[in-house]
């Protein structure tokens, strides 16, 4: 797990924080200095910080439990999205809905409905619909996908979220912090690092600092399932079952 260098992070821009008027009194130990009224991160904070955080979210994926990306701040969305796609974690991108975790059996049944839909759509029963009806149909599926698209394939609450700003998505901490899961989070100056359980103070704003953030812990996450993959494959071929 190669967390990225200090020049890696300098010249992404993690290092920049908010204003000084902005600023959260507890983020004190990860700011290096004040220049011209803007905060800048301690990057050899930062790297320790990702260090612990992609460790967490290693040794998830390599338990196969799920890690829920959270980001519907614009400049996050399309990186997290890809992110989370590419080692098969759920995501949330548009909005949050209130509820989506402490009340994830409502959740999960507006999931289904959706599911229940494209079977209508893909089999014979779309024959004996009108244009409208079936129009109505793609209508409201497009509108489902789009809020929960991402975690179309969550069963069950995850076991951890990984969060793009907290400050932006108090919501989704909350209901984290409700249930008791662990959580993951990129940190700026704004916010209070104590409300995570791995912080990684960073600039959560810029696009370049979030795509160096994230791409590291979705690479951490790569590194869990290859693990857990081998470790399967060991098993099968100890117990004289092929492996697939």
């Amino acid at each position: 797990m190669q967390v990225p260098s200090y020049k890696e992070l300098l010249e992404a821009g993690v290092h920049f924080g908010h204003l000084k008027k902005k600023w959260n009194p507890k983020m004190a130990p990860y700011i290096f200095v004040e220049r011209k009224g803007i905060h800048i991160i301690d990057l050899n904070k930062t790297r320790e910080c990702l260090q612990e955080a992609g460790q967490m979210a290693k040794n998830l994926a390599k338990s196969g439990r799920k890690i829920l990306f959270v980001a519907t701040k614009k400049q996050a969305r399309d990186i997290v999205s890809s992110a989370a796609r590419s080692v098969g974690m759920p995501y949330v991108t548009d909005r949050w809905l209130g509820g989506m975790l402490t009340n994830f059996s409502t959740i999960h049944r507006s999931i289904k409905k959706m599911r229940t839909i494209d079977e209508m759509l893909q089999e014979g029963s779309a024959l004996s619909m009108t244009k409208k009806e079936r129009l109505k149909l793609s209508r409201e599926r497009a509108k489902l996908e789009k809020v929960l698209g991402g975690i179309a394939n969550m069963t069950r609450l995850p076991a951890a979220l990984f969060i793009v700003d907290i400050v932006h998505e108090h919501i989704a901490l909350n209901e984290a912090d409700k249930l008791g899961l662990t959580t993951l989070a990129m940190v700026d100056t704004n916010a209070d690092p104590n409300r995570v359980d791995y912080p990684i103070p960073s600039n959560d704003d810029a696009t370049k600092s979030i795509q160096t953030v994230v791409s590291f812990i979705a690479n951490a996450i790569k590194e869990g399932l290859d693990e857990r993959e081998k470790r399967k494959a060991e098993k099968e071929v100890e117990s004289g079952a092929p492996a697939e």
